[in-house]
């Protein structure tokens, strides 16, 4: 597959050190979208503004139109006749995702229970299924409601990337991809995962919608 991450790394040499993980993450996710499983991210403060921001860019088009197929057309149009018709000519494809801190009721739910190293964990456990990716952020890699999740997903036949700091805390030798941005300071490593995860997001668009 050509992954284009010299160009990524054109732009952002910094990133040089971290060029197999992403390209080992790209593949992970593609095999996982090819086999119709989907996509979980979760992360606290900041990260969980990106986990939002990634979703954003797979469920709709990034850079791309993204017309849906003809056979979805089709079935919109058997549906709804002509508003069916003008339904099909609006969607637009969509690599399935979701984000863990979007769910507020079940968070604050989890954490007044006194569980809040649980939240993501509860999640990953109720919405993951074998073949589906979880992409952990964390910028210490030490926070414990991300590295429980990465725990229930590694049980539960998911496949996780982590997206961290240099270190990689704890979070780093629990996932089955880390790519740990070359940075200690959190205003950096969260300016460097921005595109990190805008290149996976191209990549994959490249790949899956090709008009």
């Amino acid at each position: 597959m050509n992954t284009n991450v010299s160009r990524l790394l054109d732009r952002h040499p910094i990133l040089n050190p971290c060029a197999g993980e992403l390209t080992s993450s790209l593949n992970l996710l593609v095999a996982a979208y090819r086999n119709g499983n989907k996509l979980l991210v979760c992360g606290n403060g900041g990260s969980a503004a990106d986990s939002e921001h990634i979703v954003g860019e797979l469920m709709k088009g990034f850079l791309k139109r993204r017309p849906i197929s003809a056979a979805h057309a089709e079935k919109l149009e058997a549906a709804g006749g002509g508003a069916g018709k003008e339904i099909a000519g609006r969607l637009q494809g969509t690599l399935a995702a979701i984000s863990l801190p979007s769910q507020m009721s079940l968070l604050t739910a989890t954490a007044n229970d006194g569980d809040y190293d649980l939240t993501f964990a509860q999640q990953v456990y109720g919405l993951g299924r074998p073949g589906d990716v979880l992409l952990a952020i964390s910028t210490s890699g030490r926070s414990k409601n991300v590295c429980n999740a990465v725990i229930v997903a590694k049980a539960f036949g998911l496949k996780s990337i982590a997206l961290t700091g240099s270190s990689g805390g704890d979070l780093a030798p629990l996932a089955d991809v880390a790519i740990k941005v070359p940075s200690d300071n959190v205003a950096e490593i969260q300016e460097l995962h921005l595109p990190v995860y805008h290149w996976l997001s191209t990549e994959l668009e490249a790949t899956f919608f090709k008009s």
